[in-house]
C-alpha cells in the first residue's frame, strides 16, 4: 500500500513491526522479502514516484577534498533510489576482497565470501539476471560470435571476468504493483526522516520523526528499524540524531562517516589493435554496454580485465579492473555534455546550474558534434572510431580521513547539509599506473594490440580524464567490523551498542573491491531480511514496539499517478 505523507493528518502516529528508512535498492529488497513473508512493515521514502527539484535539493552538499560531484546525477531521491540512475552492471566481489591483505590498510570483512553465495540466486531474481556464471568462457561459448572471442590471456598477471547487465531493474517501477497490492507493507512517500529517537541510554530506538516539505509532521514507531538511505545519507542521519548521544548514534568511537569510498575512474593510453582483433565488442564498453549482440541466455554481458591476486600481492596493489573505450566523433564536447544532461533529465538526474534553453543553444551551435555523438551512441559504427583508449576503476584504500561530516549550512527541512571529504592516496595512483602497464604488456605479449601509455599518475595531480563523479558507488561510512572500535555495525549489520537499529546498503562495506556493488548490496540486504524475519516471528509478547500501546491509525490508499 502507498501513502502520501503530505495528505496524512499532522501529528499522525504510525506503527509497524519494522520500519525501513529509505526505498532504494537495499530498502526495497528488504521490504519485498517482508511482503512475501507477511511481516508488517513501514517504508519511509523522501521522494514520490517521480523526481522533483525540492526533494532533489535535499541531497546537495559540499565537497571538501578531491573535487567531487556526489549529488546531482549520482543519486535519485524518489521511489527506487539509486536504482533509477543505475547502469545495471553486476558481478560479485572476489574472494580476496573479503580477506585481510597486509598491503591494504584496514582491509578485511568479519566474514568470508562463503557467507554470501546462498543469497546470490535470490539477488539474481530480484535484479533479473541470468545464470550465476561470471567466467568469460561460459559466455563467449554461448554467444558464438567472432567479434566476442575471449582474449588468450595467460592469467598470471592479468585475467578477465564477465559481468552481467540487469535490464536495469528500476526498483520503484518494477515492483510498484507488488508494493501497491501488499497487505502488510506500507510505503509512505514524501516522508523525510529528520531525527531518530532513542531511550536515554541511546541503546534502543523508540521512534522516528518525519517531516514533509509541505510542513506536516508525523512519527513512526516499531520494534525494529533499518536505515537504508545510501552511503552518504546513512551517515548524515546518524550524525544529526544527536539529542541523546551528542556525537550521533553509533558514533561512540568517532567512526560514523569515516572510511568513505567510491571507485575512482581514469581513462589512459592509446590502443592499436592488430588486424585479427579489430572491431572487437566483448571488452569495449562503447560496444558491449546493454548490447543485444553481446548476449546469451537472455542476458546481456560484458567482460573486463583485472589484475590477479598474485600481481596485487607481489606489487602491493589494490584491486582493479579495466576495459577499452572507443572514442567517437562528438565525444567530450559541450554538445555531448548537453545531450547527456537531456538524458539525465528524463531519468530524474538533472544537474544544478544548467538550463534547457542553454543546452538547446549548445546543440544548435554544434550540429556535427551533436549528430556524431547521437549516431555513435545509437549505432556504434566501427568506421567512425577515432581511437581506442583504456579505462579503469581502482579499489579505494579504506582511509578514516576520507569522510562525510556535517556542514554549518542547512537544507529546507533544517537538516545540516553534508561535507564529503573524498581522499585517494598514492597507492590508488600506483595501482592505476600498474594496471594500465600490466594490461598493455599482456596485450602486446599475446599479439592483440600495441599500446602507447600516458605518463604515470603517481606523484602527480589527477589527470583531466579523472571522473569527478567517481563511479556513483558511495560506500564505507558505517563500515562493518566485529569490534566497535573499528566499525559502526557488527557482522549482522546491527549498530554496535544498540539493540534494534540495523543498517542496509553499501555503507557497511569495509572494503570496496573493484567490482560493482549492487549485487553484493542486494545479497547483504537479503541476508539481513532473513535474520530480521526470524527475530520478528518470535512470540507476540516480544513484538510489541517500545512505549505504551496505542490504537492503530487507519491509513488511506494513495491513488497512483497516471
Amino acid at each position: 500500500m502507498f501513502l502520501d505523507a503530505r495528505h496524512v493528518a499532522d501529528g499522525t502516529l504510525i506503527e509497524a513491526d519494522v520500519c525501513i528508512i529509505g526505498a532504494g535498492m537495499a530498502g526495497l529488497t528488504i521490504a519485498l522479502e517482508f511482503n512475501r513473508r507477511g511481516i508488517r512493515s513501514l517504508v519511509l521514502e523522501s521522494g514520490g514516484f517521480r523526481p522533483d527539484d525540492r526533494t532533489r535539493d535535499l541531497y546537495r552538499g559540499y565537497s571538501n577534498g578531491i573535487p567531487y560531484l556526489f549529488a546531482d546525477g549520482c543519486r535519485s531521491r524518489f521511489l527506487g533510489g539509486s536504482s533509477n540512475c543505475w547502469g545495471g552492471w553486476c558481478r560479485p566481489m572476489q574472494e580476496h576482497d573479503f580477506e585481510v591483505r597486509p598491503w591494504v590498510p584496514n582491509s578485511g570483512w568479519p566474514f568470508s565470501l562463503s557467507e554470501l553465495p546462498p543469497f546470490y540466486p535470490r539477488a539474481h531474481g530480484i535484479l533479473h539476471l541470468g545464470p550465476e556464471r561470471y567466467d568469460t568462457a561460459f559466455w563467449t561459448d554461448a554467444i558464438g560470435r567472432h567479434d566476442t572471442r575471449q582474449f588468450p590471456l595467460s592469467g598470471t598477471r592479468i585475467a578477465d571476468a564477465a559481468s552481467q547487465f540487469s535490464p536495469p531493474v528500476r526498483m520503484g517501477r518494477t515492483y510498484r504493483r507488488e508494493l501497491r497490492d501488499s497487505k502488510t507493507v506500507t510505503v509512505c512517500l514524501h516522508a523525510n526522516v529528520v531525527d531518530i529517537d532513542t531511550e536515554p541510554n541511546a541503546r534502543t530506538v523508540t521512534g522516528i520523526h518525519v517531516r514533509t516539505l509541505s510542513g506536516r509532521s508525523m512519527r513512526a514507531v516499531a520494534r525494529t528499524f533499518v536505515l537504508a538511505t545510501g552511503g552518504i545519507e546513512n551517515a548524515r542521519l546518524l550524525l544529526t540524531s544527536n539529542r541523546v548521544a551528542r556525537a550521533g548514534l553509533g558514533n561512540a568511537h568517532d567512526l560514523v562517516g569515516r572510511y568513505f569510498m567510491d571507485h575512482p575512474r581514469v581513462t589512459s593510453g592509446t590502443v592499436v589493435f592488430n588486424n585479427a582483433w579489430q572491431r572487437h565488442k566483448l571488452y569495449d564498453h562503447k560496444f558491449h554496454y546493454q548490447n543485444d549482440t553481446v548476449a546469451a541466455h537472455g542476458t546481456r554481458v560484458a567482460a573486463q580485465f583485472h589484475t590477479t591476486l598474485a600481481a596485487q600481492r607481489e606489487e602491493g596493489l589494490l584491486n582493479s579492473q579495466a576495459w577499452f573505450a572507443s572514442v567517437f566523433p562528438g565525444e567530450n564536447t559541450p554538445a555531448a555534455d548537453a545531450l547527456i544532461r537531456f538524458k539525465h533529465r528524463l531519468q530524474g538526474k538533472e544537474k544544478q546550474g544548467f538550463s534547457v534553453t542553454g543546452d538547446l543553444l549548445t546543440l544548435a551551435g554544434s550540429p556535427l558534434n551533436s549528430l556524431g555523438f547521437i549516431a555513435a551512441r545509437l549505432f556504434q559504427p566501427s568506421a567512425l572510431i577515432k581511437r581506442v583508449t583504456m579505462q579503469a576503476i581502482v579499489e579505494p584504500t579504506p582511509d578514516p580521513m576520507s569522510r562525510v561530516t556535517l556542514s554549518d549550512q542547512r537544507d529546507e527541512l533544517g537538516m545540516p547539509r553534508v561535507r564529503v571529504d573524498w581522499r585517494l592516496d598514492e597507492q590508488v595512483k600506483r595501482t592505476f599506473d600498474r594496471t594500465f602497464a600490466l594490461l598493455a604488456a599482456e596485450l602486446e605479449r599475446i599479439g592483440v594490440a600495441t599500446v602507447v601509455l600516458d605518463p604515470p599518475i603517481e606523484g602527480r595531480d589527477w589527470p583531466a580524464s579523472f571522473e569527478r563523479e567517481g563511479s556513483w558507488h558511495h560506500m564505507g561510512t558505517t563500515r562493518m567490523h566485529d569490534s566497535p572500535r573499528h566499525g559502526v555495525v557488527d557482522r549482522n549489520c546491527l549498530v554496535h551498542g544498540m539493540t534494534n537499529l540495523y543498517i542496509a546498503g553499501s555503507s557497511v562495506f569495509p572494503t570496496a573491491g573493484a567490482n560493482y556493488p549492487s549485487i553484493t548490496l542486494v545479497a547483504l540486504a537479503l541476508r539481513l531480511a532473513d535474520r530480521l524475519v526470524c527475530e520478528l516471528r518470535e512470540p507476540e509478547a516480544r513484538m510489541t514496539p517500545p512505549g505504551p500501546a496505542r490504537e492503530s491509525i487507519p491509513l488511506a490508499r494513495l491513488r497512483e499517478p497516471s
